[in-house]
């Protein structure tokens, strides 16, 4: 396989047509997040920036929370983003074209059930206190 993905994302995500391009580029960008997160060190060996599916659904949450607050539902739910596995889906569409990569023992079961939306996203949300 070429280093160069073949098709670029706007076109393979109209064509599998599941996930428009915001939600996409919105999990790309909470991917850098989790990986920042879990692997600051950046020096370290290419396999070590590797985060799980647990890891980067808990990266999505933390992004998408900060973003949206209690509307983060609503917005992942417009973009036919409904559990965790939905996230696993735009992730393995990803590396089937050939945009990101996936070590070995990644598999699209990893992002089953990591979280429920409904307690994430509505009933564990704390205000920030203003000072």
């Amino acid at each position: 396989m070429s280093n160069k993905p073949e098709k670029n994302i706007e076109q393979f995500i109209r064509e599998d047509g599941r996930f428009p391009l915001e939600a996409v580029q919105f999990v790309r960008e909470a991917l850098h997040h989790a990986v920042e997160k879990y692997h600051p060190d950046p020096s370290g060996p290419s396999g070590q920036r590797h985060v799980s599916g647990a890891q980067l659904c808990e990266g999505i949450r933390e992004v998408a929370m900060k973003r949206w607050g209690l509307m983060a539902r609503p917005v992942l739910h417009r973009w036919n983003i409904t559990t965790t596995r939905d996230f696993g889906e735009i992730v393995f569409l990803l590396v089937s074209n050939g945009w990101l990569q996936k070590e070995s023992s990644d598999n699209i079961d990893d992002f089953n059930d990591v979280y429920d939306f409904a307690e994430v996203f509505e009933h564990s949300f704390e205000m920030p206190l203003g000072d």
